[in-house]
This record gives structure tokens, sequence and C-alpha cells, in this order.
């Protein structure tokens, strides 16, 4: 059974380009669609040169009666972004909407990179390519 109250919002950097924006559309429709049955949801959002950006995702949420989100970024690791930019943007759209009278709870995590899997599968498309 899934929480309506709670929404997972995969965060990428972003592009201008709409061929860099495809993989991401691509990989979004995998994820819903092996969540299909779960009734989770999951929607994508861009830290910057793209829409939804991801303030604007946040906000969308928060109106639907969202109040918990989970940012989960799609970066390979922690840079000033996600250490500084990401977090500020979310303290302050949290903020806005606080005093609009929308509370929820938003956990930013870390990279995916950072995941063993991920560091897997990386090394082992690296060891192809090498061989």
């Amino acid at each position: 059974m899934s929480d309506t109250q709670r929404a997972s919002l995969l965060l990428a950097h972003g592009s201008s380009d709409p061929l860099w924006l495809e993989p991401f559309n691509h990989l979004l429709a995998q994820i819903r669609d092996q969540l299909k049955d779960s009734g989770s949801r999951v929607e994508m959002a861009y830290m910057e040169l793209a829409e939804p950006s991801m303030t604007g995702q946040i906000r969308t949420l928060a109106a639907e009666g969202i109040r918990h989100i989970d940012v989960l970024p799609l970066f390979f690791a922690a840079g000033r972004h996600l250490r500084k930019d990401v977090p500020a943007m979310i303290d302050a759209v949290q903020q806005e909407l606080a005093s609009e009278g929308h509370i929820l709870e938003i956990n930013l995590h870390k990279p995916v990179g950072l995941e063993p899997e991920v560091a897997s599968a990386i090394s082992q498309v690296v060891i192809r390519q090498v061989r």
C-alpha cells in the first residue's frame, strides 16, 4: 500500500540540450513501470537549465497534498551542488511553502553514484570496454 502523502523526486543537474534529457525521461519511465503496482509516486526534476525545476516540482507536489519528499540525486558524487546549492534551494522553497501553510518534510539523499551497485556497474562497463 502506498503513502499518498509521500513522493520521490529524482534530481539531475539539467541541460538546455533536449538530447541530454532523453536518458532521464527513459529512466523515469523504467522506474515508474517497475513500481506501477506499488502506488509509489516518482517524479523527475532538474537543478538548473531544464524543466521541470526542482523547486517547481516541490511546489507542485506540496499543492497536491504531498507532505514528505525524498530527493534522490542522480549525480555521481556529492560536489558543491549537492553540498551547498541544492540544500539551500530546498531550505528556501521549504520556508516559502511553510509561510503559505504547506508544511512538508524534504529529505535530500546521498547521490546514487555513491551506491555500491552503481560503482560495480560502471566498473563492469569500463572493464568490458578495456578488454
